[in-house]
C-alpha cells in the first residue's frame, strides 16, 4: 500500500523538488506551506510520516510538532536549515524521531524516510501481535511489552516509541554497556554518523521521565568514555 507523507515546507521550490522525488519513489505526498495549514491537514487525513521544517510562517514547526504529538505517534522527520544542537535537541525533545539538516541529498532523504516508516510499521505489527509477551522490570520500573507502556512506582509514564525501545534494550541486556553508536544502530536501524546529539537528547528525556533525580540517575547509568547501561 502506498505510504502517505505530509510535507511541511514553506519554500515552494524545495517543496516541489521533494514532492517530485518522493512521488517518483511511489509515495503519496500532501504539502503544507505554513504551520496552520499543516496542523489542519494532519487532523483531516491519516499519514504514515511527516516531513517538518522548523522555520514556518503563522505557526512554528515546533508548535506543529507538539500538536502532532498530543494525539499521534506518527514518525516525524525534521528538515531544517537551523542546524544548531539546540534546535535539534528541542525538536527531538518534543518527540521528533530524527532530523536532517539542509542542504541534503534526495538519496539521503529517501533513506531516512524509508527507515522511519519501516521502524513505525514494525512497531505497529509488534503492538498488534496476538501472543502476549512478558514484562520487563528493574526496581520500581516496569515495562509492559504487550501494551507498550511503562510505569515507575506504579505511576504511568508516557514514552515515545524510541524511548520505549531504548529502555527495552537496556532491560533485555541488563549487564551490558551500550555505546552511543550501538544504541543508534540498534534502535534507529541506520548507519551512525556521529549523531551523538540524538542519543543524548533521548537519554536525557528518558531520565526526566523515569528518574527520581535525573542528575543522579539510578536506572540509566552513564559509563564514562563508553556509553550507557541499566543501573546496578
Amino acid at each position: 500500500m502506498t505510504k502517505r507523507i505530509l510535507l511541511v515546507e514553506d519554500d515552494v521550490e524545495i517543496s516541489q523538488l521533494i514532492t517530485s522525488h518522493l512521488t517518483s519513489e511511489n509515495y503519496a505526498v500532501r504539502t503544507a506551506y505554513d504551520g496552520e495549514e499543516a496542523a489542519a491537514k494532519f487532523q483531516q487525513e491519516p499519514f504514515d510520516l511527516v516531513l517538518l521544517d522548523l522555520m514556518l510562517p503563522k505557526v512554528s514547526g515546533m508548535e506543529v510538532l507538539k500538536r502532532i504529538r498530543a494525539t499521534s505517534t506518527v514518525p516525524v522527520l525534521i528538515i531544517s536549515a537551523k542546524g544548531s544542537d539546540l534546535d535539534k535537541a528541542l525538536g527531538l525533545g518534543f518527540g521528533a524521531d530524527d532530523y536532517i539538516s539542509k542542504p541534503f541529498s534526495m538519496i539521503e532523504l529517501t533513506a531516512r524516510v524509508q527507515a522511519a516508516i519501516r521502524r513505525a510499521t514494525q512497531y505497529t505489527q509488534q503492538e498488534s501481535a496476538p501472543v502476549a509477551p512478558p514484562t520487563l522490570s528493574f526496581r520500581d520500573l516496569l515495562l509492559d511489552l504487550h501494551t507498550f507502556s511503562a510505569t515507575v512506582q506504579g505511576k504511568s509514564v508516557q514514552l515515545t516509541a524510541k524511548e520505549f525501545h531504548i529502555l527495552k534494550l537496556f532491560l533485555t541486556h541488563r549487564n551490558r554497556v551500550f555505546t552511543k553508536e550501538q544504541i543508534y544502530q540498534l534502535i534507529w536501524e541506520d548507519d551512525y554518523y556521529g549523531n551523538e546529539n540524538v542519543i543524548n537528547v533521548h537519554i536525557r528525556r528518558l531520565r526526566e521521565k523515569i528518574e527520581e533525580d535525573p542528575s543522579a540517575p539510578q536506572y540509566i547509568r552513564t559509563i564514562w568514555g563508553i556509553g550507557y547501561k541499566m543501573g546496578e
